[in-house]
This record gives C-alpha cells, sequence and structure tokens, in this order.
C-alpha cells in the first residue's frame, strides 16, 4: 500500500485515541490503576486498528503488531481485525485481508481476531445472520460477542443504562450480544467490583447469566483488578458463579492459545475457577470434545458444557455440609 493511500485511509477511518479515556466515555472513575489498565487497552486496540489500515499485508502488519508488549498483544490482533475487516467491506479490490490474517499470523490470536470482526459489523449495522455464514461456525459467535462490547462502550446510555437491543438482532444472537455487553461492564464500570453486580441486578432475571460470563471474561483477560477484588466479586456473583467461571475460562483459552499468559488471568482464574489458568484452558479443551451439529449452536453448548463443571463444583460443598 502506498503511503499516500494509507494516509487517507487513516483520515477516513481513524479514531481518536480520545475515545479510548474514561473521560470521554464518561465511564465510572475509581481506582486509578484499574483505569489506567484498561485506557491503556483502548489505546492498544487502536494501534492494531490504525496499524491495519497502513499495513494490510499479513506478514507487514504482524511485525508491527508484534512490537507491542507480549501480555497486551491480544488486544492489538483484536484491532487489527477490525481494520482488516472493514477494509474488506468497504474497498472493492482485495477483499482477502481478514482470510489471510487468520490464515497466518493472527491464527494463533483467534479468539480476539473474532471479536475484532464484531466492531464492524456493529458500525456497518451489517445483518447478522449472512455475516456469520462468512466465518467459522464455532467462532463466528464472538463477533456477535464483539458487537455487543462495541455497544456497551461506545452507547452505554441505550445499551445498559435504558437496556436496549439492536432489533436487527435475534435468538441466540442476542444472547451472545449480552455476552459482549457483560465484557463492556468492565470498562463501564472502571472493573469496581462493587457497582458491576449492582449494574447487572438492573437487567432482567433472564440477561443477567450472560452478562455475568462477560463480566468474568474480561476480569480474567484484560484484568486490572487485585485478588481481593475479584474474591468480592465471586461472592457477588452468587448463583452465577459457573457462569462467570466459564467467562474466565475462556480468557485462559485465548491466552494459552496466543502464548501471551497474563498473571491477572492466572489470578483470576485461580479464584473464580478453583485452578491454574492451563488447567481452566484444559476445561475448554475437553469441552470442545465431540460437540454434536443440530439446530442449537454448538458455541451455547461448549458455553454450557463448562459451565456445568463449575455447577458440579458450586452443589459438592453443600451435600458434604449436610452429611
Amino acid at each position: 500500500m502506498t503511503p499516500c493511500l494509507a494516509g487517507l485511509r487513516q483520515q477516513i477511518f481513524g479514531i481518536s485515541l480520545k475515545e479510548t479515556t474514561f473521560a470521554q466515555r464518561c465511564f465510572h472513575q475509581g481506582d486509578a490503576r484499574s483505569q489506567q489498565r484498561l485506557e491503556q487497552i483502548g489505546e492498544i486496540f487502536l494501534f492494531g486498528y490504525h496499524t491495519a489500515l497502513r499495513y494490510d499485508r499479513s506478514e507487514v502488519l504482524a511485525h508491527q503488531l508484534n512490537q507491542v508488549e507480549l501480555e497486551l498483544r491480544g488486544f492489538a490482533f483484536e484491532g487489527a481485525a477490525m481494520g482488516l475487516a472493514l477494509q474488506d467491506a468497504l474497498i472493492p479490490w482485495r477483499r482477502n485481508r481478514l482470510h489471510n490474517f487468520l490464515a497466518g499470523p493472527g491464527a494463533a490470536h483467534v479468539y480476539m481476531v473474532h471479536v475484532g470482526v464484531g466492531w464492524v459489523l456493529a458500525r456497518l449495522h451489517q445483518r447478522v445472520k449472512p455475516f456469520l455464514q462468512r466465518l467459522d461456525p464455532l467462532l463466528g459467535w464472538l463477533t456477535v460477542d464483539g458487537y455487543g462490547f462495541h455497544e456497551g462502550y461506545f452507547h452505554w446510555q441505550w445499551a445498559v443504562a435504558e437496556q436496549i437491543v439492536p432489533n436487527r438482532l435475534s435468538g441466540y444472537a442476542c444472547r451472545v450480544f449480552d455476552q459482549g455487553l457483560g465484557r463492556s461492564l468492565w470498562f463501564i464500570d472502571g472493573g469496581d467490583v462493587a457497582r458491576i453486580p449492582v449494574t447487572i441486578s438492573q437487567f432482567p432475571t433472564a440477561r443477567q447469566a450472560d452478562l455475568w460470563s462477560g463480566v468474568g471474561l474480561a476480569c480474567a483477560y484484560a484484568g486490572g483488578v487485585e485478588r481481593a477484588g475479584i474474591e468480592a466479586l465471586r461472592q457477588s456473583a452468587g448463583i452465577y458463579l459457573p457462569c462467570i467461571a466459564q467467562g474466565a475460562v475462556f480468557a485462559a483459552k485465548a491466552r494459552q492459545n496466543a502464548g501471551n499468559s497474563s498473571e491477572y488471568t492466572e489470578i483470576a482464574c485461580e479464584v473464580l475457577c478453583d485452578c491454574s489458568a492451563n488447567a481452566a484452558a484444559k476445561i475448554a479443551d475437553i469441552a470442545l470434545e465431540q460437540l454434536p451439529i443440530g439446530t442449537e449452536p454448538a458455541y451455547e453448548i461448549w458455553r454450557r458444557r463448562i459451565q456445568a463443571q463449575f455447577a458440579i463444583k458450586q452443589v459438592q460443598p453443600y451435600m458434604n455440609s449436610c452429611r
């Protein structure tokens, strides 16, 4: 890509770094360290996004993304996926950027790449079903998760305060949207473990399990909160512990696949899953085995199998106390 064309793309599609600040987003400003961490994540996402607008060849792009600190690198790949998918959708030649990226350097970050693609689904207001048909039948649902995160992050006043779900979503897509929306709560509430349960409790009961799942994923992947805070979050989750634990398992699997382990993920898995991050990732692997093909999305069966492991753990202490 010529420098002139790259500059034009950034001028047209660029997003200001101000958009990642809590002040600009009107997010809750509580713990300064948590805020700094979460704002940094937004900056790295935009670095990946803008880098993809400048370098759309996979090998050159990956070289630039790999300059990011390993522990935070997944967010750069997430942003890059958005940039590539946006160009595939809007530029009428070479519509294989995302495909080539996933087949090459993006493969290790396959989970984050699919989530990043969801931002394009949100920004271009595309129909979900045709969009999903072009993606992996299992992980493609993560784009709807990314859609939910985007709407919470950029439009929390209606997605969270007014609890509105986009009218072009239906069926299972509404649930996955809520999982992404739950991830956004980690940012909107600034990782405040006292505020997040209150925010979730204001939603209809039918939506709360998926919101908790998203919170668990963000807690374990994005991090920013120390062990004591995660222990308080586990206590607040109550009956939704299997959901928040399943989110942490997904985070552990994504990081294991990318080889970018994090102390935040390790601690979150110890607290929420009662095991190490590697053991949590193994739970995800086992739950993937022999997924049935039917009318119910395999992605949901995968999630439910993981949650069942923690539902059993929840029941066991109670049974022991009754003996």
